[in-house]
């Protein structure tokens, strides 16, 4: 049986590429004090939601007409925001590409979102293969139906893909997709993430393509004994 090769490695964006989590925190918990004060830490709640599945669970009825206030406040937010790397992740892009491993952002983000990213970020398009976002898929997160666009991007089986998470949904998408799922405690800990995840890590200071892949292959040898 030939050994299966590490391929791809699909990263989505805010928690996992950018620690932009904390600013989104400051900016839902502005919006939510504001449209439900009947809901502390709200902003806490919908943490890995898109916005299309946020609107649809809290702002409805009498709130749908104030969407498009929220959208526009939210475009200027983003378009301000700082995009740094969670820290070693420049370091890990370089060597899966030394190694040949093709990598793609998978984001719910909109294109007016990622122009802020490329605006501030210009080397950010040399760093990956491929960038999916939120108009690239049929369905949000939790379906797997953007990390398997991902894979088939590049002509991937899912086994032979890595993903990498921060949110609950994200981790369930990975996951539904066939996929070993790398969960980052950037956004939940690593306790809550690890029933969605096959690794937990704080950030890739410690991880590069050789500790990956043996991790990858160790779970690929547990899963196929069991």
């Amino acid at each position: 049986m030939t050994k299966k090769q590490l391929k791809a490695a699909l990263f989505d964006l805010d928690g996992v590429v950018f620690d932009t989590e904390p600013q989104y925190t400051v900016f839902w918990g502005s919006q939510c004090r504001l449209y439900h004060p009947e809901q502390p830490g709200l902003e806490h709640v919908i943490k890995g939601s898109t916005l299309d599945q946020i609107y649809g669970r809290w702002w409805t009825g009498e709130l749908e007409k104030e969407r498009e206030v929220v959208t526009a406040r939210l475009n200027a937010f983003e378009a301000q925001m700082d995009f740094d790397y969670i820290a070693g992740f420049e370091q890990l892009i370089t060597d899966l590409h030394a190694h040949g491993v093709k990598t793609a952002v998978v984001t719910s983000s909109n294109q007016p979102k990622m122009e802020s990213v490329y605006r501030k970020r210009p080397e950010f398009k040399t760093l990956f293969d491929a960038i999916l976002t939120s108009e690239d898929f049929a369905e949000s997160k939790p379906s797997p139906d953007c990390y398997l666009r991902g894979a088939a991007r590049f002509g991937v089986p899912p086994d032979e893909c890595i993903v990498f998470e921060d949110s609950f949904n994200g981790l369930k998408s990975g996951r539904a997709a066939g996929m070993t799922v790398v969960g980052l405690a950037t956004t939940n800990t690593e306790e809550a993430i690890r029933p969605f995840s096959d690794i937990q890590i704080a950030d890739y200071t410690h991880i590069n393509y050789n500790t990956l892949y043996k991790l990858w292959q160790d779970i690929l040898s547990a899963t196929s004994a069991k």
